[in-house]
């Protein structure tokens, strides 16, 4: 009996000092449960504070963004504007003045129907609104344009000297002048509102001569008054 006691009381010595280690060995366990707790509470912190940095970031992004947009937007508008001044100011730059024969000299006509002048000499053409090819003036933008033309003939017993100025097919003024001798220089001139693309050129009236030579006689001038 007393050796099973001896026995037993080692035993419970054993085990109380197992229990001892394990008690040890799973608090140790519980301190770095809670240090690796702490730490993913600290990484999850970090964690939040980088989420509210980035939100913050993304923020000022957009803010950036949305000025850059904006600055675009006013740097296209004034870019716009500007080549809308310099289309303006360069339609507004229209003139031209033209005589009739490019060399040489002598009468044109009498025709039997009225033709179209093609005055061939340019001393002018800003705009390039005159075709010197067609005789055709080509209104570039709507607005008031002036235009004047000055004819030049040799008395004739049966023909005179004449031109019509014409807007899209259309009539406007007249510059005749008739005489048996010595010769005549009928001239005329109008103010016309013409519509972008309007055409403007002069007809040579039938049975009518028209003179020139390197004196320049015979003209067709105009220019844009002031666009509307």
């Amino acid at each position: 009996m007393s050796a099973s006691l001896a026995g037993l009381k080692v035993g419970m010595e054993y085990l109380q000092k197992d229990n001892e280690a394990k008690t040890k060995e799973l608090d140790l366990i519980k301190q770095q449960y809670q240090e690796q707790v702490t730490k993913v509470g600290n990484l999850e912190q970090q964690y939040q504070e980088q989420v509210t940095k980035v939100g913050s970031l993304e923020q000022q992004y957009q803010a950036q963004l949305g000025e850059l947009i904006s600055v675009k937007a006013r740097t296209n508008n004034t870019e716009n504007q500007v080549e809308v001044l310099k289309r303006e100011r360069k339609v507004k730059q229209v003139a031209f003045s033209a005589s009739l024969l490019a060399s040489g000299d002598g009468h044109i006509g009498p025709f039997n129907t009225q033709t179209p002048l093609v005055f061939r000499r340019v001393v002018s053409n800003i705009g390039n609104a005159y075709n010197p090819n067609t005789g055709f003036f080509i209104a570039p933008v709507r607005g008031a344009y002036h235009f004047e033309f000055h004819l030049y003939g040799g008395g004739h017993a049966s023909h005179g000297t004449g031109a019509v100025l014409v807007k899209n097919g259309d009539p406007i003024f007249i510059a005749y002048e008739h005489q048996a001798s010595y010769s005549v220089s009928p001239s005329n001139g109008a103010t016309l509102l013409l519509e972008t693309g309007d055409v403007v050129f002069l007809l040579h009236r039938q049975n009518t001569r028209i003179y020139d030579d390197q004196n320049h006689h015979t003209t067709f001038s105009g220019h844009l008054l002031f666009t509307v």
